[in-house]
């Protein structure tokens, strides 16, 4: 009898590959474990096993696998279930979900190999400058990689060389899958042997009278082991006994001492005694019994507590709850900036039981925390992670937390899966018979909206914790103050009065301008012409710290001209402002203050986001400067003043969630400000201090906001009453893509009853030489989801089938946020 095995690849073609196994490696392989597969003419790839059967694939003859990769399966049936689930939702293929899914070390994928043919006769007169280039560099090393022939000729491409080499016979190719992951290995030492008795040690010490260093060494190590039971690691000994490696390492030459490995995880714990859990007052209480309430209704559940009003403190209960009935716990959170200040408040508490997981941790870290899920192990009963977090192999998942749901950055955009991570934790939580926290100051729309309507449960904290008042914000008119020349740079003198006050008393400051760089646009003051990105439609943005213009889409940067490439002139001038000019600005109006900035530019390293936070918290830096990564959750308690430099920005945007945003973004940015007993301040500068949105950020108006927002989105049919998927198109030509984008929406209106809106250039229309154009599909609360997807798909297949439109990209974004 035959067997095969159906697979998933990690690549974007929406059906499964079939492959031959043996009778053997059928009772042994089960779903969710890898094997390397071979696939196209010579590549070898990582699949994942998702049955095994006897029915032979009808088109092809299937091949057969290469080699098994696991001895247990890597993921669970659950997870299967999820990833089928996500890439049937947001209309992806099951391999860009894997991609996005496994942690880069379990994708093994061949490497080719450039091996030396030792039997050919080489004419090196016969060959060409770059074949010779690497003929010369096979005579110094074995083998080389394909990157590195690329080196050795200067050329991207080497493929054309490879095959005359090919043709020539002087080398020959082999694949070979490389494992990325490498556990940890520390070293270790003890004493020899034979030196383990009394006499033999007090004879060693005598031998060693001369050499004071290496005696020294051997005392160390013998007085560290009497103190303590554990091996001794070299790092320790170096530091216990002052000496160097290479006095330790003559000594494991002479056979003295010995060393060995033990393999250790790379991410620990090294707290002490956990903290008691606190007490929680009357209001976290009654939150609390909601929220149990709602969970024996198995609803998924939104807590809505004002800015610093103790929703962590309620979160910690329900943890320390579901860790008692022996539960795991995932804790999603937006953005990595929070992790940083939630896992040292959590591991007060939890200690060693908490596992991070997020995309600065590197390749080898990843794995360890993916494995410890899978295993169920002690350190990994609670997961605090970014979106990614939500693919690890849970068995025993009990409570999902999604702290600040309402947040965009939970939102996938670039590569498939889009998926929103809110929406898809939902999903799990059912897979796994799971309840769900949903938490937040300011609610999304649609979550608000589902919780009045009765789909999900409901629990409110309407008070600071300890009655700490609401900050006291206020708007500044700074149209006003510029006409009565009441600023300087730009900050309003009222602001300006504020900041001096608080650095007077103490205290710090947080200053929000949702823009990074120096300024957003360099101009002529001749000709008035803007240096623009070459790969994209969007004008450079000047950064002073590196005195060179970036483009913020694509990563193009040039040296900062010095004179206009348009006409020559030398008077350039910077129109608007970023983080970096703000922070210049606070630096001369106040050079006594300590200041430091938070934005994409500052926080690239892994600990960067701990560094600026651990200052802050510890009061090295007086004001600190940022974009909206300040706004999320954060907790600093020596805050008095928030300064909002510019809230125009955000709600003139071509979105119809700009006002939401706009409120979302201002209020969580005020909760910054007075978490302690001393009321905070706000000042928010503006334009147009008029404006309704502004008006209900200052009252902490939600409720009107909200009924605002929905009567607007029924009647232009948004969310949360319609659903909305957004089609993207990219081509590299104008016109290609403007034909394939009118045939797409023509043949949608045709289909579809719905509304279809577009085709439309978006404001910024080219990014990295890729023209691209929208199509916007609402779907009203009476037709169904699924069918206007397959709709959709069957469009798709004939659009495909137009030869000229083949190479016109589509991109499907579900709920498009």
């Amino acid at each position: 009898m035959e067997y095969f095995v159906n697979v998933v690849l990690p690549i974007p073609l929406k059906r499964h590959f079939t492959y031959s196994i043996t009778p053997a490696e059928a009772s042994f392989l089960l779903p969710g474990m890898r094997v390397s597969v071979p696939f196209g003419k010579s590549k070898i790839y990582t699949a994942l096993v998702l049955e095994v059967h006897n029915t032979p694939p009808v088109v092809y003859e299937a091949k057969e696998i290469d080699q098994i990769l696991d001895d247990v399966p890597l993921v669970n049936p659950v997870q299967l279930k999820h990833w089928e689930w996500i890439a049937n939702y947001y209309m992806c293929t099951m391999g860009e979900v894997m991609r996005s899914a496994l942690p880069s070390a379990f994708l093994l994928e061949s490497e080719t190999l450039i091996l030396r043919n030792d039997e050919a006769n080489v004419d090196e007169s016969q060959l060409q400058d770059d074949e010779f280039l690497v003929f010369e560099a096979l005579q110094h090393q074995s083998t080389l990689k394909v990157h590195e022939v690329s080196i050795i000729v200067d050329r991207k491409n080497v493929l054309p060389v490879l095959n005359r080499l090919l043709e020539k016979n002087i080398i020959y190719l082999k694949e070979e899958v490389y494992e990325q992951y490498k556990p940890k290995l520390v070293k270790y030492v003890k004493l020899g042997k034979e030196y383990l008795s009394d006499e033999a040690l007090e004879s060693l010490l005598e031998t060693l009278s001369r050499a004071p260093k290496q005696s020294q060494v051997v005392l160390a190590l013998f007085q560290l082991q009497s103190g303590s039971k554990k091996p001794i690691s070299v790092s320790d000994l170096e530091k216990y006994s002052e000496a160097s490696k290479a006095v330790i390492s003559s000594l494991v030459e002479k056979g003295i001492l010995e060393e060995y490995f033990i393999r250790k995880d790379r991410i620990t714990y090294d707290g002490a005694e956990n903290s008691e859990i606190k007490t929680l007052n009357e209001h976290q209480l009654n939150a609390l019994a909601d929220i149990k309430n709602a969970f024996s209704e198995d609803k998924v559940t939104l807590l809505k507590g004002v800015t610093s009003s103790g929703k962590t403190e309620v979160y910690v209960q329900l943890i320390s709850d579901f860790l008692e009935r022996g539960k795991q716990i995932l804790y999603l959170l937006p953005e990595i900036a929070l992790t940083t200040q939630l896992i040292s408040r959590l591991q007060d508490y939890f200690g060693e039981r908490i596992s991070v997981f997020h995309s600065k941790y590197n390749i080898q870290e990843r794995v360890e925390v993916w494995n410890n899920v899978l295993k169920g192990a002690e350190k990994a009963q609670i997961v605090i992670g970014a979106r990614s977090s939500l693919f690890l192999p849970f068995a025993n998942l009990g409570l999902i937390i999604v702290d600040e749901e309402h947040e965009g950055s939970f939102k996938q955009f670039d590569p498939a899966p889009r998926y929103h991570a809110r929406d898809a934790a939902i999903v799990l939580a059912n897979l796994h018979g799971a309840n769900i926290l949903l938490g937040s100051a300011t609610p999304s729309i649609e979550s608000y909206f589902n919780a009045k309507h009765g789909k999900y449960g409901y629990a409110e904290i309407n008070r600071r914790f300890g009655n700490v008042l609401m900050p006291d914000m206020e708007l500044v008119d700074y149209k006003e103050a510029l006409r009565k020349k009441r600023v300087k740079g730009h900050f309003s003198e009222r602001l300006l009065q504020e900041i001096e006050e608080s650095l007077g008393n103490g205290e710090q400051i947080i200053l929000f301008q949702n823009r990074r760089g120096f300024a957003p646009v360099l101009e002529c003051l001749t000709c008035g012409h803007t240096p623009q990105c070459s790969n994209c439609d969007v004008t450079l943005t000047y950064h002073q710290y590196k005195n060179q213009l970036r483009c913020h889409y694509c990563g193009f940067h040039t040296a900062l001209p010095e004179s206009c490439a348009a006409c020559g002139s030398p008077e350039l001038d910077t129109k608007g402002f970023g983080t970096e000019q703000v922070e210049e600005e606070v630096k001369k109006l106040f050079p006594g203050a300590k200041v430091g900035r938070m934005d994409l530019d500052t926080t690239r390293g892994k600990h960067a986001y701990e560094k600026i936070i651990t200052s802050f918290e510890q009061q090295e830096l007086d004001i600190l400067v940022g974009t909206q990564m300040l706004t999320k959750g954060l907790d600093f308690r020596n805050v008095s003043l928030v300064g909002v430099m510019n809230a125009d920005s955000l709600l003139n945007f071509p979105d119809y969630r700009a006002h939401e945003r706009t409120f979302q973004m201002l209020t969580q940015v005020a909760g910054r400000a007075g978490r302690t007993q001393k009321r905070g301040k706000v000042i928010i500068q503006s334009y147009n201090p008029y404006h309704q949105i502004l008006k209900q950020v200052t009252t902490g108006d939600y409720e009107t906001m909200f009924e605002e927002q929905v009567y607007e989105r029924e009647q232009y049919k948004y969310p949360p009453v319609n659903r909305i998927i957004k089609i993207t198109f990219k081509h590299k030509n104008y016109n290609t893509l403007n034909e394939a984008s009118e045939w797409f929406s023509g043949a949608l209106r045709t289909n579809f009853g719905g509304t279809v809106l577009g085709p439309e250039f978006p404001p910024i229309s080219r990014i990295r030489n890729l023209y691209l154009k929208h199509v916007l599909v609402k779907i009203g609360k009476n037709e169904s989801l699924g069918r206007t997807k397959k709709n959709i798909k069957r469009i798709e297949k004939s659009f495909n089938s137009v030869s000229k439109f083949r190479s016109v990209r589509v991109i499907y974004n579900v709920d498009h946020i």
